[in-house]
This record gives structure tokens, C-alpha cells and sequence, in this order.
């Protein structure tokens, strides 16, 4: 065979050999959750003990670690949030911790293309918090994850070994609500579930009200379901119409029995009891 061919399969050989998709010792993570309106995602690399003793021996009290593997762990915002009571601006940032026996320092660094703790310039900080520490079930690989959430917040968990350090972001939807809401009722097509949706976020919220009551009662309008009718009862409540309000509960309550329902029955039961001499 030709030389050249030869070496060019060579090369060829020796290149794909560099280019094998291995596995890691520390292996990509990544976890995304939605708190409100706002997308956070984690995206992380996962070292495991390996029967090691981590915090105060492999990874040293009061030293800078890069909370996690590899490349920096990175943490997005699609939006402004609030971790722990401080303000944090929609963006993307890598993640650090200072370890110690009863708190973390977490620090969230604007440079994101970081390779370890080496580059990092605390001049580069967004914001530094301290996050207490708490003892866990045995956690064999670095976790991050999210739980409770609800009424736009959630807590991350950050796990490993018997450690877990929490923090709460809270995430507040009611202003890019209002403002999706405003762009929905801006188009001509609008169906009875967005005007009773809605309606029904601005009575969660104790927003817009007077508008809730005229989006529930179009809703109404164009299909008298009786969830539709339900949110119309609230939406009078809310006004002031009391005695409106427990007619219409009233006509949904029935309308539910009828479609089997029961969840819905209980809810006009709660508001007509609730209601009860107002």
C-alpha cells in the first residue's frame, strides 16, 4: 500500500483514538426547574467520596472550592431572583463554596468560563451568602436539586457525603404575569380559558380585580363550565358582590354535582362557608 495512504490512516487512527468519548470520573449533571416564571438550570460535573473523608480532608474548612468537578459549576437565571433575601440579577454565574463545620459561604462569580479555582477574581463576585449546614443521609455523588416548590419559590439542595447545605430562591410571577396577561388580551382571538386563567391569577394574586371580574364573566359568556363559573363567584367576592358571589357558587356547586365533580363541589362548599354572613 501507498506510503502516504498509510500514514494519512494513521493520523486518522490517532486522532480518533484522542477523540473517544470516555467515561468521567466526575460525569456531567444537569438539573433545570421552573420557580414562578423564571427557568433556573444547574449544570455541574459530580464527584463521588470514594469511601474519602470530603469536608475538612479532601476538601479543606475555609478554602475556595469550585462546587463540584471540572469546569465550574454554573448556575442561570431567565430572571431576577431572590435567594435567601438577596437580590440576584437575571443572568448566568459560576457557583464557588468555602466550606466550614457549621456554614458555607456561596459565592456567585460573574466569569463562567473557569476551569477550577485558579482564575477565579473575587472582584468578578456577584453576591456572597452564607448558607448553614445541616447533616443528611449518606450521599454517594455530588447532588444538586430542587424541592418545595411552590407559591414561586423552591429550595436547592446542594448534597454530598453527609452534608447538605439549602438555600430558598424566590422567584416572584406576578409582574411578568401581569404582563403576559396583557399581551394575551391584546390579541383578537381570545378563547374563554385565557380570559378564566386570567382571572383567576389575578385573584390569586389580589391584582387587577376589576378586570378579573370582567375576564370571568366573558369566560362565563362564551362556555358556562362550572370551574368558569367558580372563578366568576371569586371574582364578585372580590368586588364586593357578596350576595352575587353565593348565587354563583351556588350555580356552580350544582353544575358540578351534575358533571360528577367533587373537587369542585367542595371548593363552592368552602367559599359559600366562608361567605357565610358577610
Amino acid at each position: 500500500m501507498n506510503r502516504f495512504f498509510l500514514s494519512v490512516a494513521a493520523a486518522a487512527i490517532g486522532v480518533y483514538a484522542s477523540a473517544q468519548d470516555l467515561p468521567k470520573t466526575s460525569p456531567h449533571g444537569e438539573v433545570e426547574q421552573v420557580i414562578g416564571l423564571t427557568k433556573v438550570d444547574v449544570d455541574y460535573s459530580r464527584p463521588s467520596v470514594r469511601g474519602r473523608q470530603v469536608f475538612g480532608d479532601m476538601l479543606p474548612f475555609g478554602k475556595l472550592w469550585r462546587l463540584g468537578a471540572n469546569m465550574n459549576t454554573t448556575i442561570e437565571f431567565d430572571g431576577p431572583v431572590v435567594i435567601d433575601g438577596n437580590k440576584l440579577e437575571k443572568g448566568k454565574y459560576s457557583m464557588f463554596a468555602i466550606p466550614d463545620k457549621e456554614y458555607w459561604v456561596l459565592i456567585f462569580n460573574k466569569n463562567t468560563e473557569l476551569w477550577g479555582e485558579g482564575d477565579y477574581k473575587e472582584a468578578q463576585d456577584a453576591m456572597r451568602m452564607k448558607a448553614k449546614v445541616e447533616p443528611c443521609e449518606f450521599t454517594e455523588t455530588l447532588t444538586i436539586s430542587f424541592d418545595d416548590v411552590k407559591d414561586d419559590q423552591a429550595r436547592m439542595d446542594i448534597r454530598w457525603d453527609k452534608t447538605r447545605v439549602s438555600v430558598t430562591i424566590k422567584a416572584d410571577a406576578t409582574e411578568q404575569g401581569i404582563a403576559n396577561i396583557k399581551e394575551a388580551m391584546s390579541k383578537p382571538d381570545i378563547k374563554a380559558g385565557a380570559y378564566n386563567s386570567s382571572a383567576s391569577f389575578a385573584l390569586d394574586r389580589k391584582v387587577m380585580t376589576k378586570e378579573a371580574l370582567d375576564w370571568a364573566s366573558k369566560a362565563v359568556k362564551m362556555d358556562p363550565k362550572f370551574y368558569y363559573i367558580h372563578t366568576l363567584a371569586r371574582a364578585q367576592a372580590a368586588n364586593g358582590l357578596m350576595k352575587e358571589a353565593a348565587a354563583t357558587a351556588q350555580q356552580s356547586m350544582e353544575a358540578a354535582k351534575k358533571a360528577g365533580d367533587m373537587a369542585y363541589v367542595k371548593k363552592n362548599e368552602a367559599l359559600l362557608k366562608e361567605w357565610a354572613g358577610k
